[in-house]
């Protein structure tokens, strides 16, 4: 079994595929599920806690970061400006762990995935837009574009951490070599 010592700090390879063109769908439920939870208000169990005082909204999302003897981080990302870029730059992965994104305001972005496999076939790419109080989380081995965001902010992202002090996370992207662009609603 590897560890994240032993493991490469990420592997970078090219995609080519010609121009493609990917329509951004609003993110839902169902539409996303092959690659991972949608993070908002509308999870499918609620009940009152807190003595009635608010509401759960249970078991939106389940961190994924044990493997390994991996921790489960907490972190923020604060983005300045928005982050859209045509064309697409890279899709990464994390092999061994989920990754999730989730604004801490009303704050749109845009994810970028295609399902787990050796590599991502830009013709296997899909585009989702949240709707600013969405968040994600994808699964062990999804391929995803870095965060692309519509709107500065901040985001809370939970991931994994390899044993010990020093921040070594599972990472592998490929390079997008051929121009592949998204189209906002």
């Amino acid at each position: 079994m590897n560890t994240d010592s032993e493991r490469p700090a990420s592997r970078k390879s090219e995609m080519h595929a010609g121009r493609r063109k990917i329509r951004a769908e609003s993110l839902a439920r169902d539409a996303f599920a092959p690659f991972g939870d949608v993070i908002d208000d509308t999870g499918p169990t609620r009940f009152p806690t807190n003595g009635g005082d608010a509401m759960r909204i249970h078991q939106l999302a389940i961190a994924d970061c044990a493997a390994e003897r991996g921790r489960t981080l907490l972190s923020l990302f604060r983005v300045a400006r928005p982050t859209f870029h045509d064309p697409l730059r890279l899709m990464e992965r994390h092999p061994i762990s989920s990754q999730a994104f989730v604004p801490l305001g009303h704050m749109r972005f845009i994810a970028v995935v295609a399902e787990a496999s050796k590599d991502p076939q830009v013709t296997n790419l899909r585009a989702f837009i949240s709707n600013g109080r969405q968040g994600v989380n994808y699964r062990r081995a999804t391929w995803h574009h870095p965060l692309i965001t519509l709107d500065a902010g901040d985001f809370l992202v939970v991931d994994r951490a390899a044993p010990g002090v020093e921040f070594i996370q599972d990472y592998e992207e490929v390079v997008l070599t051929d121009e592949v662009s998204v189209i906002l609603p």
